[in-house]
C-alpha cells in the first residue's frame, strides 16, 4: 500500500489520502454494505483520473468512483482506490438555453444545475430525492429517475454525450451512432440483435443490468445511453453533456386521498393520460401528521404544470373530477406544496424506522413493475413480507409502478442474514413473474446483481459478462458488481459492530440504551450534505462551511462507527481515544440540527457530548473545557464576590483581554462579553424586598387564589449573568398578560412553596445546607463533562423538588437551555423520575403565554422582523407558538434558519473563528444587512445577540424585550 500511495502522489496533483479518516468516510454509502478502501483519490480533471487508472492498473488495484455517496445498493463502496468527484470535479461548465443542453462535470450536485438553469425557464428532468446532494455523476452512474420521470423519464432519456476513460486510459466521448464505442462492442451486440430485441422487459423503470438494447440499431446505437446505469463498472465519466426540459411556469399539486395503498396503487395508472408531472404515492404508517392531507389511508401527490396558475389549477382539479377518491386537495401555494414535497423527500430515511422504534433497512429499495400490475404486485408483496415475518413501509412513484421500502431484516444474527437472504430470492422471483425489474431507480450493486439471471436468464446475463469484458478486459472498476457479483449476504456493514452495549453515559432511549443503534440510525441519506440551506433547516452547518464529509452529520457517523468496530474490523483501532474522531467532531457546533433535519433523527451534538466523556476520562482537558465548559462556576464566583465591574474592567484593557483568552483558549478574534453589575435573582430580589409595591403583585384586597397561574421563570446563566435585561423583560410581559412568577428556589426544602409562590417556609435543615443554583448543564454537557453535569442535574433536581410537586410550569428564555433541559436532562438522568417530570414542564416564553394566558393579546407593533430561529428551538422546542405570538404583536415576516455560528462556547474556542463567521454569514448576516430600516431584529438566544453584536455590529433582543418595551410605550387599556 505505500508504494502504491506514493506512485498516486508522483502521478496525479489532486489530493491522495491513505489516512485513517480518509478511508473511514469512504467505507459505506448509503446501502447495507460496507468495504474499507486501501485510499481515496480527489482527481482535478481527466488527465488525473486516467493517471490513477495507469497506477491502479500497474498495482493491481480496482478503482471505485464515487459521487455523493447515496446509493443504496453498495456500489459505491470499494476495497481499492476510491475516486472523489465532490471536491473538485465538481464544475457547471455551460448552460445553452437554445439548444437546452448543459456541459457538467460528474461531482456537480444536482440541485445546483437547476439553480443554473432556473432562469432560462430550464431544468433537468431526473430529480431524486437526493436532489440536494446526489452528484450527475452518480445519477449517470445508476440512471437516476425521480418523482418526475412521468413526465420527463430517467436520466439515460436526458443524457446526450458523455466524456470517458476506461480502465486502459483510452478517452472515449460516447454518443449516439456507435459514437466512442470501444473496440469489440459493435460485434458484440451484431453477434446478438435476437437476443437483445427480446430479452429486456417493458416498463419505464428497468434499471436492473446493461442497457444493451440501447445499443440495438432502430435504437440509433447510443452508446452514451448504454452507459448509463453501468455503476462505474464500464469506464469513469469526466464530462457530460445533458439535456434540459422546459419547466413549468407555475405548478398546481393535486392530493389524492385512499382508503390504503392498494387502492392508491390501482389507481395511479390511471391517471396517465392526464400527463401529470408526478403520480407519487405513501401511506399514513409513513407520514408524522395526516393534519394536514385529506381524509385517507394513503396518498397520491399528482404535480400538474401550466402557463399560469389557474391553469395548473384547472389540470389539477380534472385530475380529482377523474379520479375515485375518499378526498382531495388542490394546492397551489408553493410554500404549502414545499411543505407536502418533503414529508415525500424525507421518506428515505423516516422508513428507517417502523412506527414501534425498530430498525429497517434497504436491499429492496425500488423493484419496479408495469403501473398496471402495481396494485397487485403489493398485494403479493405483502403476502410475502408476511410469510417471513417481516414488516415495511412502501411508498415510491407509483405512476411508473417503482416502489421504494425499508423492511426490518435482522441483519445483526445469522438467523436474521438467513431470512434476509431467503426474503430477497423469493422477492426477485416475484418481480419477475409480474414482468418487472429487480431494480427501478438505484441500481443492483451488491443487493441484487447476484439475483439477476432470475429476471433475465443465465444467457443474459453471460452476455452481460462479455460486455463487461470489452469494456474492462482485467476487471479493474468496480468488480463485484453487476457481473461476477459479490454475494447479497456479505460485507454487511453491521458485521463489524459490537453485539454487546456499549457502556456509555446518556441512556439513549430512542435506541434501547444501545450506542451503537443511536451510530447505526446514520443509513448514509447525506441530508447534512446538502450545500446550501433553505428555509428553517439548521443542519449541517459545519458541512456547509467547509464542505468536507469529515465536518458533515454523516462523515461523523461514519467515523464512530468505525470507532465502534475497532479491532473486529474497523479503520479506527484507538476507541474513545482516537485523534481522527476527535478532530471530526471538533467543528460540530452542537446545533442539534440533525436532531430534527436528519430523517432518521441522527444527534450529533449528543454523540459528541458522549465522545468527549469518554475520550478526557481521567486527561487533560483543552483550556476551554474549563474557561466556558465551567462558566456558570465562575460568574457565581463573581456575582458573590460582587466583582463584575472588576471583570469587565480588566477585560476592557487589551494586554490582560489577550492574556485571559489565551489561558482560556479563547479565540483572539473575539471579545470578552461584559458580566452584569447586577445579576437578574439580585433585581427579583431588590424588586420583591418587603415594603416594595412591585408590578404584578396582588392588589389590595386581592386574594392570591384570584390571580393568574404561577409559572416559575428559569434564572439560566445567560439571563442571570450576562443578559438580565431579558428576564426583566420577561417578567414584565408575563405579569401583563395576567400571569404570577415565581423563581426557582435557592434552597433544598422540605415542602413546597407558600403564599404567592414568591415567599417559603423554611426550617433549620434547609438553611443549614445554604443556597444554591438550578442550572440546565449546558456548558458542561457541550463539553463533555457528563459527570459533573449529572453533578449538577441532580442538585437541581433537589431544588425543584416542590416545584415539581405543584403544577406550574417552568418557563426558561433561553433556547438552548430550555432544549438542554427537554432533552440531556432526561437522557443523561433517564434513572431519575424526576428528571423526565421536569422536561415535560419546560416551556418557552411564548408557549408559556398561549398556555396559561390564551386570551391577552400583546401590544401591536407593525413592524417587519428579521433575524433567525435559534438552532435548539428549530430542533428540539418548536417555533409554533413563537410564531403564532409575533403574528398577534404585528410582527411580520420570517425568521432566518441555520445556524449562528457562535453555538455558545463553539464560537469563542481556539480556531473556530472562521467556521463560525462563515455560519453566520450563511443566513443571519445577510438577512439583517438587508433588512428594512425599522425592522426589529430578533435573537432569542445569547450566542445569537453576541454574534450580531460582535461581527455585523447590530443589537439583537429577545421577543420578551421587544414587548416589554411595547408595553412600556403603549396606552395603558
Amino acid at each position: 500500500m505505500t508504494d502504491l500511495e506514493a506512485d498516486l502522489r508522483k502521478a496525479v496533483r489532486g489530493e491522495v489520502g491513505f489516512d485513517v479518516t480518509s478511508r473511514a468516510l469512504t467505507t459505506m454509502d448509503a446501502s447495507n454494505y460496507r468495504r474499507v478502501p486501501l485510499g481515496v483519490v480527489a482527481p482535478r480533471d481527466a488527465d488525473d483520473v486516467a493517471a490513477v487508472l495507469e497506477v491502479c492498473r500497474t498495482h493491481g488495484v480496482p478503482v471505485v468512483a464515487r459521487g455523493g455517496g447515496t446509493s443504496i445498493a453498495g456500489q459505491a463502496t470499494g476495497t481499492g482506490v476510491v475516486l472523489d468527484f465532490t471536491r473538485h470535479m465538481n464544475k457547471l461548465l455551460s448552460v445553452d438555453p437554445e439548444s437546452r443542453t448543459a456541459v457538467v462535470q460528474p461531482g456537480l450536485v444536482l440541485d445546483r444545475l437547476q439553480d443554473a438553469a432556473a432562469p432560462h425557464g430550464l431544468r433537468f428532468g431526473p430529480d431524486p430525492s437526493t436532489h440536494s446532494r446526489c452528484t450527475l455523476g452518480g445519477m449517470i452512474g445508476n440512471n437516476s429517475c425521480g418523482s418526475h420521470s412521468v413526465a420527463w423519464g430517467t436520466t439515460a432519456d436526458n443524457v446526450s454525450e458523455l466524456d470517458v476513460v476506461t480502465a486502459r486510459g483510452e478517452r472515449l466521448r460516447l454518443g449516439q451512432d456507435w459514437a466512442g464505442a470501444p473496440a469489440g462492442l459493435r460485434e458484440l451486440v451484431d453477434g446478438e440483435l435476437a437476443r437483445l430485441r427480446t430479452g429486456f422487459p417493458e416498463l419505464p423503470r428497468r434499471i436492473s443490468g446493461y442497457a444493451l438494447d440501447a445499443l440495438l440499431p432502430e435504437r440509433r446505437a447510443d452508446v452514451a445511453r448504454s452507459f448509463c446505469g453501468s455503476e462505474g463498472t464500464l469506464g469513469v465519466l469526466t464530462e457530460a453533456v445533458v439535456r434540459l426540459v422546459e419547466a413549468p411556469p407555475a405548478r398546481a399539486l393535486a392530493v389524492l386521498g385512499y382508503a390504503d395503498e392498494g387502492a392508491a396503487a390501482e389507481a395511479a395508472a390511471g391517471l396517465l393520460v392526464h400527463r401529470p408531472l408526478t403520480v407519487e404515492g405513501m401511506a399514513a404508517d409513513l407520514v408524522p401528521s395526516a393534519a394536514a392531507l385529506p381524509r385517507g389511508g394513503a396518498w397520491l401527490f399528482v404535480e400538474t404544470g401550466g402557463s399560469s396558475g389557474s391553469e395548473a389549477r384547472a389540470r389539477a382539479e380534472e385530475i380529482v373530477r377523474a379520479a375515485d377518491v375518499l378526498d382531495a386537495h388542490v394546492v397551489t401555494d408553493p410554500a404549502g406544496q414545499r411543505a407536502l414535497w418533503r414529508i415525500r423527500e424525507d421518506a428515505s430515511g423516516t422508513a428507517t424506522r417502523m412506527p414501534d422504534g425498530s430498525e429497517a433497512w434497504p436491499g429492496w429499495e425500488d423493484c419496479a413493475v408495469p403501473p398496471r400490475r402495481l396494485g397487485a404486485y403489493l398485494r403479493d408483496f405483502r403476502e410475502l413480507l408476511g410469510a417471513h415475518g417481516l414488516r415495511g413501509t412502501p411508498y415510491g412513484h407509483f405512476g411508473d409502478g417503482c416502489i421504494h421500502v425499508r423492511i426490518d431484516f435482522d441483519l445483526l444474527t445469522r438467523a436474521g442474514i438467513g431470512r434476509f437472504r431467503r426474503f430477497s430470492e423469493e422477492l426477485a422471483e416475484l418481480v419477475a413473474a409480474h414482468g418487472g425489474s429487480l431494480s427501478g431507480e438505484h441500481g443492483d450493486g451488491q443487493a441484487r446483481a447476484e439475483l439477476l439471471p432470475k429476471m433475465y436468464g443465465d444467457e443474459m446475463v453471460a452476455l452481460f459478462e462479455r460486455a463487461k469484458a470489452v469494456w474492462d478486459p482485467d476487471d479493474l472498476l468496480n468488480p463485484g458488481m453487476l457481473v461476477r457479483p459479490a454475494p447479497l449476504d456479505t460485507n454487511l456493514r453491521f458485521a463489524v459492530l459490537p453485539r454487546e452495549p456499549v457502556d456509555v453515559a446518556f441512556g439513549y432511549p430512542a435506541d434501547g440504551g444501545d450506542f451503537s443503534a443511536a451510530v447505526r440510525r446514520c443509513v448514509g441519506v447525506a441530508k447534512c450534505r446538502t450545500t446550501a440551506s433553505s428555509g428553517s433547516a439548521v443542519m449541517c452547518p459545519s458541512f456547509r462551511a467547509t464542505g468536507e464529509e469529515a465536518h458533515s452529520t454523516r462523515g461523523r457517523a461514519r467515523l464512530l462507527h468505525e470507532m465502534l468496530a475497532g479491532e473486529a474490523g474497523g479503520v479506527v483501532t484507538d476507541g474513545w481515544r482516537s485523534t481522527e474522531v476527535r478532530e471530526a467532531l471538533d467543528l460540530c457546533l452542537s446545533c442539534k440540527g440533525c436532531r430534527s433535519d436528519c430523517p432518521v433523527g441522527v444527534d450529533m451534538a449528543t454523540y459528541k457530548a458522549e465522545f468527549l466523556h469518554h475520550h478526557y476520562a481521567g486527561r487533560r482537558r483543552p483550556a476551554s473545557h474549563h474557561s466556558m465548559g465551567r462558566l456558570p462556576e465562575w460568574l457565581r464566583r463573581v456575582d458573590r464576590v460582587r466583582a463584575a465591574a472588576v471583570v469587565n474592567a480588566l477585560a476592557s484593557v487589551r494586554p490582560l483581554a489577550a492574556l485571559a483568552k489565551r489561558l482560556g483558549g479563547i479565540t483572539p478574534e473575539r471579545r470578552i462579553p461584559k458580566v452584569a453589575t447586577e445579576t437578574f435573582s439580585r433585581w427579583w430580589d431588590g424588586r420583591n424586598a418587603p415594603g416594595r409595591n412591585a408590578p404584578g403583585r396582588n392588589a389590595p384586597g386581592q386574594n392570591a387564589d384570584d390571580a393568574g397561574d404561577l409559572v416559575v421563570l428559569w434564572p439560566d446563566t445567560f439571563t442571570e449573568h450576562l443578559s438580565p435585561s431579558v428576564g426583566q423583560a420577561a417578567v414584565r410581559v408575563l405579569e401583563a398578560a395576567g400571569l404570577r412568577v415565581a423563581l426557582p428556589p435557592t434552597v433544598h426544602l422540605e415542602k413546597a412553596p407558600v403564599g404567592d409562590g414568591r415567599t417559603v417556609a423554611l426550617d433549620p435543615v434547609s438553611l443549614l445546607r445554604g443556597r444554591g443554583r438550578v442550572c440546565c448543564g449546558l456548558t458542561y454537557v457541550s463539553t463533555g463533562q457528563l459527570d459533573r453535569a449529572r453533578t449538577v442535574l441532580r442538585r437541581t433536581l433537589d431544588l425543584m423538588s416542590p416545584v415539581l410537586e405543584t403544577r406550574a410550569p417552568v418557563v426558561v428564555l433561553e433556547p438552548s437551555c430550555a432544549a438542554a433541559l427537554r432533552t440531556d436532562l432526561p437522557e443523561l438522568l433517564h434513572d431519575d423520575p424526576r428528571a423526565a417530570c421536569l422536561a415535560s414542564r419546560v416551556l418557552t416564553f411564548a408557549e408559556a403565554l398561549e398556555q396559561f394566558a390564551p386570551d391577552w393579546r400583546p401590544p401591536a407593533l407593525n413592524r417587519p422582523v428579521v433575524g433567525q430561529t435559534h438552532c435548539h428551538q428549530h430542533a428540539v422546542l418548536g417555533d409554533t407558538a413563537d410564531r403564532r405570538l409575533r403574528e398577534a404583536a404585528g410582527l411580520t415576516g420570517d425568521l432566518a434558519g441555520g445556524c449562528c455560528g457562535l453555538a455558545g462556547n463553539f464560537g469563542f474556542e481556539k480556531g473556530h473563528f472562521e467556521v463560525s463567521r462563515a455560519c453566520a454569514e450563511e443566513q443571519l448576516l445577510p438577512s439583517v444587512r438587508h433588512a428594512p430600516r425599522d425592522a426589529v431584529v430578533l435573537a432569542d438566544g445569547f450566542s445569537c445577540r453576541t454574534q450580531l453584536e460582535q461581527l455585523a455590529g447590530v443589537r439583537g433582543r429577545h421577543l420578551a424585550e421587544v414587548l416589554a418595551e411595547a408595553l412600556e410605550t403603549s396606552p395603558e387599556p
